[in-house]
């Protein structure tokens, strides 16, 4: 399934504030999570849910911007730009979409090192008190 027609389901799930009833919703059951600070891939929609969730509350502030998005049959490359106390953060999302639009391997990756290190040190305080 082509990613031009899922992207909107994933910029609602977005400006929803990634809650995560709505990511559940739109991610497959054996779904995959790259992180740009965990070195193992994190495997099942429930720890994907809680990763996209953390980051929606850590880098989904009010300077949140998508800047460019590349799609390629059933993937999409996002570029992001946000503000962390102080810090620039700009990144990718290269989501892949499976058959029936779901999303099946979500990978992140962030530059430059500054702020690489502010979001895997607010990452894993939004994952800690979450649980």
């Amino acid at each position: 399934m082509s990613a031009t027609r899922r992207l909107p389901r994933w910029h609602a799930v977005m400006k929803g504030g990634n809650q995560p009833q709505a990511l559940a919703a739109i991610i497959r059951e054996d779904a995959v999570f790259h992180s740009p600070v965990v070195h193992t891939p994190q495997r099942g929609r429930a720890i994907v849910v809680a990763y996209l969730a953390a980051a929606g509350q850590t880098l989904g502030n009010a300077s949140f911007r998508y800047v460019r998005e590349l799609v390629d049959g059933e993937n999409a490359l996002l570029e992001f730009e946000t503000e962390m106390d102080g810090i620039h953060v700009n990144g990718v999302d290269l989501i892949r979409f499976d058959e029936d639009g779901m999303i099946a391997d979500f990978k992140v990756m962030v530059r430059p090192l500054k702020a690489v290190n502010k979001v895997w040190e607010q990452m894993a305080a939004q994952l800690e008190r979450a649980g």
